[in-house]
């Protein structure tokens, strides 16, 4: 990619020992003169910022003494590089495909409506024996936080990610500005991503489980109530709650109900932030947008 730079951002906390893991597992990318990586450390005080200054020292690493949240990291590092594509990792996902760079800048040169390349992401500890998949690109809805590729021009062309939302969410904003200008977002199955977490222990940690609930939830509400159309709005939250206390509350998962009731007062304490960053889709753009593919999100070796 000589005519070409590609920026490598990851936000952390807390996360030396997989952070390590995932900078030397790309670290054969680092060593690339077409190649920059930027490492923030959002406060972490588990020796973090020491052990990448000490053990990578070709990484731009930035700080913030007192943690601003992960958004406030990606929203900062985005608008500061000079890149013609970002991607952006979780601090513990890292590349099984091989040259990915090059695919990614393939599809970008040979789709200029594409804003932002969506990758395919394994999710578990252990990588899969089995990489192969025959899923062909396609345009979606949306993308995942941990893997995932801007085309800087159209990050330049929308807001910055909501730090309002605080955990959660901010890729459907982004994905429905895009959308709003005119650009795409594409699901390219060709990179793969090991993002490297135990999907089992994060549903039985009680404490973790109600944090990510209901921020997820809170976060779907604000799409819909940012971007549909008003006359959509009502129904779509109704049958949202609805639907949780049918298949969660009533049976017998109470550990969603205080969560729940959170996310609902969330909406109500950022009605301000809801009416101030309004960008309704007219209903030919809600009707394309719907008929769109979903969000690719896990993806499972084939048998």
């Amino acid at each position: 990619m000589p005519n070409k730079t590609v920026s490598i951002h990851i936000s952390t906390k807390n996360r030396k020992i997989d952070l390590e893991i995932t900078l030397r597992k790309i670290q054969y990318l680092l060593e690339r003169k077409d190649v920059e990586c930027v490492i923030f450390d959002d406060g972490s005080s588990d020796g973090t910022f020491e052990m990448v200054k000490n053990k990578f020292p070709q990484v731009i690493l930035l700080r913030n003494e007192i943690s601003k949240g992960y958004i406030f990291c990606r929203n900062k590092m985005l608008n500061e590089t000079k890149s013609d594509f970002t991607i952006s990792l979780d601090d513990d996902a890292h590349f099984l495909t091989q040259n990915p760079l090059e695919k990614i800048e393939e599809y970008f040169d040979a789709t200029p409506n594409c804003g932002l390349l969506a990758l395919r992401i394994f999710w578990g500890i252990e990588e899969p024996k089995n990489i192969t998949s025959h899923e062909k690109p396609q345009r979606v809805q949306g993308f995942v936080g941990c893997g995932h590729v801007w085309r800087m021009k159209a990050w330049r062309d929308i807001p910055n990610y909501p730090e309002w939302f605080e955990f959660y969410g901010e890729e459907n904003f982004a994905s429905l500005q895009l959308f709003k200008k005119n650009w795409e977002v594409h699901y390219l199955p060709e990179v793969l991503v090991h993002h490297r977490v135990n999907l089992k222990s994060r549903t039985k940690n009680n404490k973790d489980f109600g944090f990510r609930y209901r921020r997820s939830i809170r976060s779907g509400w604000y799409s819909i109530l940012l971007f549909y159309p008003a006359i959509k709005v009502p129904r779509i939250i109704a049958y949202s709650i609805f639907m949780q206390i049918k298949t969660k509350i009533a049976k017998g998962n109470f550990k969603v109900v205080i969560p729940l009731f959170q996310a609902i007062m969330d909406v109500f304490f950022n009605i301000p932030n809801l009416i101030k960053n309004r960008n309704v889709l007219t209903r030919e753009e809600y009707q394309h947008y719907t008929e769109l593919k979903e969000t690719k999100i896990f993806w499972k070796p084939e048998n």
